[in-house]
């Protein structure tokens, strides 16, 4: 919100909790909904001392359900009814590989705020990547005029300055005993950040990365985790890690060379909370047009 507040003459904030993002089986019931303190964080920007805050929030879009599913709408896909947004090749990848229909859920809600408010620009998290790039993607291919694709731009994750934990709201999920280990993704994310920027100096190997390294950098890490976590009485499952083309989203494999950047991401289960996070090596992600 600020770095709109900052670029623009007007800003919206849109707040919405998407129900085409979710399966039958996940918290759509419970997920986090917290208008009020997000209209009171809103509200202080106005009043704070930072200038580019000064002028606040121009509108906010707080859209019922049936008026952006005028059709209705349920988290079982194959009962769905009305137009519905894929991006294929970027949304069966990531977390689309375990969250089937989730990005489905995400371009088609976004193409209709874009449809409504066509916003000049657009600002998203890098804690979510892989729907900000599939999200550039849907507007490029269909020729989206208001945002261009250029101007989908993405901001880095917000973090705690101290723990590096990637602040979000299903972070209100975890219990006292659980926060001790919230870190675990991030500090196996940065475990193989740290085979990456190794393996990218050595002149012995010509800056090449080797794909494997990176990964059992950052499950080894999270397998050290594990039984002190059980000692404590905390449950903790590594989902997925995976290294993915920064443009395609595709696996890579075997070395990434010199030249070629890469999306580290991963999905560990804290309790019953689901957390996400990613690093991004070597590449821009905002670049010129």
């Amino acid at each position: 919100v600020k770095a709109s507040l900052a670029e623009n003459h007007h800003t919206v904030v849109s707040i919405f909790v998407n129900p085409a993002q979710f399966a039958p089986t996940e918290d759509l019931a419970t997920y986090p909904r917290t208008l009020e303190s997000d209209l009171a964080a809103l509200s202080s920007l106005a009043d704070s001392s930072d200038p580019t805050a000064s002028k606040g929030v121009s509108a906010l879009f707080l859209p019922p359900v049936d008026a952006l599913y005028p059709s209705g709408i349920t988290t079982d896909v194959s009962k769905q009814r009305g137009a519905f947004v894929e991006v294929k090749g970027l949304q069966e990848v990531m977390e689309g590989k375990s969250r089937p229909g989730f990005f489905r859920g995400v371009a088609t809600v976004v193409i209709k705020l874009f449809n409504l408010v066509q916003p000049t620009r657009a600002y998203f998290g890098q804690k979510d990547i892989q729907q900000a790039l599939l999200l550039r993607r849907m507007l490029l291919d269909l020729h989206v005029p208001a945002p261009l694709s250029h101007n989908l731009v993405i901001l880095p994750t917000f973090r705690d300055s101290a723990s590096h934990l990637a602040l979000s709201s299903r972070n209100a999920y975890l219990s006292a005993s659980e926060r001790p280990f919230a870190t675990v993704l991030v500090d196996a994310l940065e475990a193989a950040q740290r085979v990456w920027d190794a393996q990218r100096g050595s002149t012995a190997s010509a800056g090449a990365v080797r794909v494997g390294d990176v990964l059992a950098a950052a499950s080894l890490h999270v397998a050290a985790v594990v039984p002190r976590a059980t000692a404590a009485g905390v449950y903790v499952s590594p989902l997925y890690f995976a290294l993915n083309d920064p443009e395609e989203l595709g696996d890579l494999e075997g070395e990434v060379q010199q030249g070629r950047g890469a999306i580290l991401s991963g999905a560990v289960m804290l309790g019953r909370t689901r957390l996400i996070d990613n690093l991004v090596f070597d590449y821009e992600l905002n670049p010129r047009p």
